[in-house]
């Protein structure tokens, strides 16, 4: 079984992803993870962001992996543990300059593919262009949105937390551009994929949103029956 979720930048998509698949014996794939330990990559080998040729010839050569690790997944970057690392703001912002190039999204596309299809029970996928081109045959297909403020503040406090130092104002600003270079980019844009359950959280808790999805598989589930 193959569970697709897509949305923009802050919409829950992560953390339903791996509670999700928790839930359901499934392995959880973060797909933006893959585009960030890129974004690592290119920052660590000090590239022009503009240098597109370097950029793919570096994401040829690069090894990422993921390991379960008890109960969390943690991603392998040419053997290093970068899982807390991927998490910057800088490379955040690589990653999003990265995802933009149409080869090195299909190097990571067919990277998600295998991974995705050698799941033993199957696999539940987030990110921005799943049920619209890595799986567009996905078992189910869910799109995740919320009101640029919503998420803006959802970040906003997950950044706190971090000890980062930003504001509110800013963090709305970076996630209106983020959300306009994935809509804009020529190459596999975020939209609503065919055949999609959408569901807006913008006033919806975790518990809430994770209701909805498993209501929705276990109907289809039942109807397929």
């Amino acid at each position: 079984m193959i569970i697709a979720i897509d949305g923009p930048s802050g919409a829950g998509k992560s953390t339903i992803g791996k509670i999700l698949a928790k839930k359901l014996g499934l392995t959880y794939l973060d797909t933006g993870a893959m585009y960030r330990a890129v974004g690592l990559a290119v920052l660590r080998a000090n590239i022009d962001p503009a240098d597109t040729k370097t950029i793919i010839n570096l994401a040829k050569n690069l090894s990422i992996e993921f390991k379960d690790l008890g109960d969390e997944l943690r991603i392998f970057l040419d053997g290093e543990d970068v899982s807390e690392q991927i998490r910057d703001e800088s490379v955040s912002k690589m990653a999003s300059i990265v995802s933009t190039i149409p080869e090195v999204r299909r190097i990571l596309v067919e990277l998600q593919r295998q991974i995705g299809m050698e799941s033993r029970n199957g696999c539940v996928l987030d990110g921005r262009d799943i049920g619209t081109v890595v799986f567009p045959d996905a078992d189910f297909k869910f799109f995740l949105t919320a009101k640029p403020e919503a998420r803006a503040r959802r970040r906003y406090e997950e950044n706190l937390k971090k000890g980062a130092q930003t504001s509110y104002e800013e963090t709305l600003a970076e996630i209106q551009d983020r959300d306009l270079r994935d809509t804009s980019r020529l190459d596999s844009p975020l939209q609503i994929p065919e055949n999609a359950f959408v569901i807006d959280t913008s006033e919806m808790d975790l518990e809430e949103v994770l209701s909805q999805l498993l209501d929705i598989i276990s109907q289809r589930r039942k109807a397929a029956n």
